[in-house]
């Protein structure tokens, strides 16, 4: 009887099943063809490009060391998020040691040194100025100044 049906609707008895030679099949051309598309691509190093305002990407960018010196609302000074000294301490002997530290390690490597100071608000003026003095002491001349309004 199972036969009758199976003849009448057209199915066989065999369980076709998942076919795996297929899938093999797509993912060898697959790999055949990004394969072949990796020859054809440079590398970016490679390109010649000029970009505008007459910088060439063949020649080497000096990358500046950039530093940032925090000055909070009760004096503290911060270099790097890392505090430094005593808040009443007018001198900074620790920061002015860091600092030349600093500037001896980018001339030797040739690059730029430059320090931005970040000052509260509410920061003490004379502690803005007693970082100025460390700052002239160890030789450094590259200074930018902002007001962090997250303090």
């Amino acid at each position: 009887m199972s036969r009758q049906r199976r003849r009448r609707t057209g199915e066989s008895s065999a369980d076709m099943g998942f076919q795996i030679a297929p899938m093999i099949d797509v993912v060898f051309v697959i790999l055949v063809f990004f394969m072949s598309l990796t020859a054809t691509i440079k590398i970016e190093a490679e390109l010649n490009t000029r970009l505008p305002g007459g910088i060439s990407t063949a020649a080497a960018v000096d990358f500046p060391d950039e530093q940032t010196i925090a000055i909070e609302t009760d004096g503290q000074v911060l270099l790097n998020d890392a505090p430094f000294d005593a808040p009443n301490d007018p001198s900074l002997p620790t920061l002015f040691n860091t600092l030349l530290r600093l500037k001896e390690n980018a001339d030797n490597a040739q690059t730029k040194l430059l320090i931005t100071i970040s000052s509260a608000p509410q920061a003490p003026y004379h502690r803005t100025i007693d970082v100025l003095n460390a700052l002239a002491a160890a030789g450094i001349s590259n200074v930018t100044f902002t007001v962090d309004d997250s303090f």
